[in-house]
């Protein structure tokens, strides 16, 4: 199946290049991704990875690393690039890893990830909870206490994931360290206890982000609301809306325009990425299976993929 995907890849770039051009770009040169922990990232680095299979090259096994050594390996030369980077999420991972003078941000490929906090709609309209502020009151937080110290357990984000940053932000700038517990640990772990939680009528309080496969559990409308943090007098989000961006070496960009191009050009929906987090929480979580979900995209999107492809290659 893969070998018949990259031969289909390979003889169509062929068949649309000049003879001059049917030497691959990316013959005999390896690439190193690497990726964050998290296993929702699959997806769109494999689109990228028969991308830059279908340019020639030999792409290695993708590394993982929470995110702070992730900048720091693309920085570095370690790794090549990265299709996990989030902007403005990850800002300071990658200015504290050397910034603009060892890396770029190539291109913003998946746009609008969102990120917050949610509670469970029954709780929020019983109790007028509308933004994490009012858990300071410790009648309203003590509602989603589920170890029975009296505060509320909050679901949320690993370390070095970034989003722990801002959480713990939270919690200092609302003052809400004896009302909220963050808890923290394995996320996706956490998270199963917390469907558990609300499947058996209780109160939940998580964070989340999308592209992520809880939001197709607890939907948001239906299951859930999102509540937001307090701010001069209104409520807002809390957090900044998202772009998933590539970062790459500006060495490897340098010696690669191929696959410099190829990055510049990937568009993915978040809609696709989305579908693809139901597969994964249906099962479907082994590197073949990551493979198969970005072939079976690539293939319905065969025209606009073959000229991201095509384009690439003329750029070396």
């Amino acid at each position: 199946m893969r070998q018949l995907s990259l031969l289909t890849f390979a003889t169509a770039l062929a068949c649309a290049l000049p003879a001059s051009a049917q030497d691959l770009p990316g013959k005999g040169i390896s690439v190193s991704p690497i990726k964050g922990s998290p296993a929702n990232a699959w997806f769109q680095h494999m689109v990228v990875q028969l991308g830059l299979e279908a340019l020639g090259y030999e792409v290695e096994e993708t590394l993982e690393a929470d995110f702070p050594a992730v900048h720091l390996a693309v920085a570095s030369g370690d790794a090549d690039y990265t299709f996990n980077h989030w902007k403005p999420l990850h800002n300071d991972f990658f200015d504290k890893s050397g910034g603009e003078a060892v890396m770029t941000r190539v291109n913003a490929s998946i746009t609008g990830a969102g990120q917050g906090y949610f509670i469970d709609k029954k709780t929020a309209e019983a109790e007028g909870i509308s933004d994490i502020g009012q858990l300071k009151d410790p009648a309203k937080s003590a509602i989603f206490d589920s170890d029975g110290d009296g505060r509320a357990n909050l679901s949320g984000c690993n370390p070095g994931w970034g989003c722990e940053l801002a959480i713990e932000n939270h919690l200092d700038e609302y003052e809400l360290r004896d009302t909220v517990q963050h808890d923290q640990g394995s996320y996706f772990a956490i998270m199963a206890d917390t469907i558990t939680r609300y499947n058996e009528g209780g109160s939940i309080l998580y964070y989340t982000w999308t592209t992520n496969w809880i939001s197709d559990v607890l939907v948001p409308g239906t299951d859930v609301v999102q509540i937001g943090v307090p701010a001069d007098g209104e409520f807002d989000a809390g957090f900044a809306v998202n772009d998933v961006y590539i970062v790459a070496n500006n060495q490897f960009l340098e010696d690669n325009p191929a696959a410099a191009k190829f990055f510049e050009l990937v568009e993915i929906p978040i809609s696709a990425v989305n579908a693809a987090q139901v597969k994964l929480r249906d099962g479907e979580n082994s590197l073949d299976d990551f493979r198969r979900h970005a072939e079976n995209w690539v293939a319905a999107n065969q025209a606009e993929f073959d000229g991201w492809v095509q384009q690439a290659a003329e750029a070396n």
